[in-house]
């Protein structure tokens, strides 16, 4: 599912138009994104937690040459799936 079939399908559920869908959706990943810049979690309940996790620096290889290269520390987003989602996809 792409995200103009998710609008599509929040637009059917919910009664709403696509457009309206579409800036629901829209607002919903921003205030997600906008979280975890500052650090924080969003937890949804019955479907999951969107975190900020660490990555730290490691040493690499490149692929083509072989050699060493220095992958630096980064913040990545994780998800981790609640209960409800799991007990939905087993």
């Amino acid at each position: 599912m792409n995200k103009s079939e998710l609008i599509d399908h929040i637009s059917a559920e919910a009664d709403l138009t696509k457009a309206s869908a579409g800036r629901a959706l829209d607002a919903m990943i921003e205030g997600v994104k906008a979280t975890l810049k500052k650090g924080g979690t969003v937890t949804l309940v019955g479907f999951g937690t969107f975190a900020v996790g660490k990555r730290t620096a490691r040493t690499g290889r490149n692929p083509r040459t072989g050699a060493a290269i220095k992958i630096k520390a980064a913040k990545v987003p994780k998800f981790r799936a609640g209960k409800g989602l799991k007990d939905a996809v087993n």
